[in-house]
C-alpha cells in the first residue's frame, strides 16, 4: 500500500471507531444508567432531566437571542412549524424551569445548582423571544392590529404563560402591565363568549388551548395579586354536556358558537388536556384520564403508548401529521410524549415508567448532552431545540397535589430493541475500523487508485466539517459518515 493510502485507512479507522463509540455505543449505555432512576417511576426530577437543563440552557438562550436579533418571523405568514413552533416551545422550557426551581426549592437537588440561576440568561431570551412583536407577524395576518384583543387565544396564553414563568423565576418586573392586560382582556372576553370558548384562528377553536389559557390566567394571579379562581370555576362550562366527545373527553376541534364537537377526542389533545386539567378541576381531570386510558393506551408491536385516534373511530394507523406528528400503528408520537407529563401528573407512574423509557430510549442522549431523536424531529431552523424542551417539561412535571400515586409499569421490549440493536451495530462498526487500522499499518491491503481516494476523501471531510462548524449537523454528520466508508481497500491475495 502507497503511503497516502496508508495514512488513509489508518485516518478513516480511527474517525469510524471514535463515530461508532460516540453515535452507537454511549447514547444506550446513558439510556440503560437514566433508566434506573427511581425518579421515573414515582415522583420527583430525574437525574436525565437535571442533566438536560444544564447543557440546554446556554444553547437555548444563544438561539432565542439570534432569533429575535434576526427577526426572522417577521415575513412569515404560513409555516405552521416556522411561527408557532418556537413560541410554545420556549412556553414549555420555562415551564420546565419552573418546575426543576420547584424540585430544587423543596430541597431535592442532590447538589445540582439553582435553576434559575444557571438558567437565568435563556429565562430572558425565552421571554423576550414570545413577547417580540415580529415573532406575531402570522397572528396579526389573521387577526389585523386588534390581533391582542380579539379572538387568538393560542398566542395569547403563551404570551401570559411566558411572562408569568418570568415574574415567577426572576423578579425583574419586566412587562407586567403587557401581562396584566391579556390577564384581564382575554379572561373577561373568555366569560362573555357563548361557551366560554374563543378561537386560535379564524373558524379554528381548538378546546385545549382554551383550557390551557384559563390555567395561564389562574397562574398569573399569583404573580400579579389578581383573583380568577371564580372565573376559572365558570370556565369548565366548555368542558361539560353538548361539549363532549361521546365518550366524555373534550373534542380536539369544536365549534365556537355552539360549542359542538367538530371532530372526535384525539391523543395528542387529551394527553394535553389530562396534563393540565388536575390544576383547575381536580376531580374531573381524574375521570378524563381514566377514561382516556381506557380508551387509547395500547401496547402493541413491542412498544406501549396513546393512541391518536380511538381504535373504534376506524381512522388511519400510520400517517404523519404537524399536530400529531408521525403515528405508528396507531401509536401517536405527540400522544404518546405528552401522555408522559399527562401520567406524571395524574400520578399515574405505572403508565408514566414505560412511555418515559420509551422517550429516553429514542433520545438518543449523546455525550455532548444533546438529545439526537427530539432535535432530529424538530424544525432545524425555526426551532431546533423544541423537541429537547419538550422532553425537559414533560420530564419534570410533579405528580398533582392530592393524587394518589400508582406505581408499576413493565420495560417494554421496544426499549430494548432501540438500545441493543444500535450498540452491537456499533461494536460491529468498531472492531472493522479497528482491523482496517491494523491491516494499514502491516501494509497487508491494496489500494488502487490512491490519490483518487485521497480527493474524494477530502472533498467529503472538508464540507463536512466546514458544515459542523456552522452549527449544520446534520449534513455534516452525513458527510463524515460517507467519509469513514472509503478508502475502500482489498486484502492481498
Amino acid at each position: 500500500m502507497s503511503s497516502i493510502g496508508r495514512r488513509l485507512v489508518t485516518v478513516n479507522g480511527v474517525v469510524a471507531v471514535a463515530l461508532t463509540a460516540y453515535f452507537l455505543v454511549a447514547p444506550p449505555v446513558r439510556s440503560a444508567i437514566s433508566l434506573t432512576d427511581a425518579a421515573l417511576r414515582g415522583p420527583g426530577v430525574p437525574a436525565f432531566a437535571w442533566r438536560l437543563h444544564e447543557r440546554l440552557a446556554p444553547r437555548y438562550a444563544a438561539w432565542a437571542s439570534a432569533r429575535v436579533e434576526a427577526k426572522r418571523a417577521a415575513d412569515d405568514n404560513a409555516d405552521v412549524a416556522g411561527t408557532e413552533w418556537p413560541l410554545f416551545g420556549s412556553v414549555f422550557y420555562l415551564w420546565a424551569i419552573e418546575n426543576l426551581q420547584a424540585d430544587w426549592a423543596a430541597g431535592s437537588h442532590d447538589g445540582h445548582l439553582e435553576p434559575k440561576v444557571v438558567a437565568h440568561d435563556a429565562i430572558v431570551a425565552a421571554s423576550e423571544l414570545v413577547v417580540d412583536p415580529s415573532q406575531a407577524t402570522w397572528v396579526r395576518h389573521h387577526w389585523g392590529p386588534n390581533y391582542l384583543h380579539e379572538q387568538n387565544v393560542f398566542y395569547r396564553m403563551l404570551l401570559i404563560a411566558a411572562l408569568t414563568s418570568r415574574a415567577k423565576l426572576l423578579n425583574d418586573g419586566a412587562h407586567l402591565d403587557l401581562l396584566r392586560d391579556q390577564v384581564e382582556s382575554l379572561a373577561a372576553e373568555l366569560d362573555a363568549s357563548p361557551h366560554g370558548m374563543l378561537a386560535d384562528y379564524p373558524g379554528e377553536t381548538y378546546p385545549g388551548d382554551v383550557m390551557a389559557a384559563v390555567m395561564c390566567i389562574r397562574r398569573a394571579d399569583a404573580v400579579l395579586g389578581t383573583d380568577h379562581a371564580a372565573f376559572a370555576a365558570r370556565a369548565e362550562r366548555a368542558f361539560t354536556g353538548h361539549t363532549l366527545t361521546e365518550l366524555g373527553l373534550p373534542p380536539f376541534r369544536a365549534n365556537q358558537d355552539t360549542g359542538e364537537p367538530l371532530q372526535p377526542a384525539r391523543g395528542s389533545g387529551n394527553s394535553y388536556v389530562t396534563l393540565l386539567a388536575p390544576e383547575l378541576w381536580p376531580g374531573t381531570a381524574r375521570a378524563w384520564f381514566d377514561t382516556y386510558d381506557a380508551h387509547f393506551f395500547q401496547a402493541r408491536w413491542l412498544a406501549v403508548g396513546f393512541r391518536e385516534y380511538a381504535a373504534t373511530v376506524g381512522a388511519p394507523e400510520w400517517f404523519v401529521e404537524v399536530d400529531a406528528g408521525p403515528v405508528l400503528a396507531g401509536h401517536g408520537i405527540s400522544a404518546s410524549a405528552f401522555g408522559v407529563g399527562a401520567a406524571r401528573r395524574n400520578g399515574r407512574f405505572d403508565r408514566a415508567f414505560p412511555l418515559a423509557a420509551e422517550m429516553i430510549a429514542t433520545s438518543w442522549e449523546l455525550p455532548s448532552g444533546t438529545l439526537f431523536g427530539p432535535a432530529f424531529l424538530s424544525n432545524a431552523i425555526d426551532a431546533p431545540m423544541l423537541g429537547e424542551a419538550a422532553v425537559l417539561w414533560l420530564l419534570t412535571v410533579p405528580s398533582a397535589p392530592g393524587f394518589p400515586v400508582q406505581q408499576g409499569g413493565a420495560l417494554p421490549p421496544f426499549v430494548l430493541v432501540v438500545l441493543l440493536g444500535p450498540a452491537l451495530l456499533g461494536l460491529a462498526h468498531g472492531v472493522s475500523g479497528v482491523r482496517r487500522v491494523r491491516q494499514a499499518l502491516k501494509h497487508a491491503a491494496l489500494l488502487p487508485m490512491p490519490r483518487l481516494h485521497a480527493a474524494v476523501w477530502l472533498a467529503l471531510v472538508v464540507p463536512s466539517l466546514a458544515a459542523l462548524g456552522a452549527g449544520s449537523w446534520r449534513a455534516g454528520l452525513l458527510a463524515l459518515g460517507l467519509c469513514t466508508v472509503l478508502p475502500m481497500t482489498w486484502r492481498k491475495a
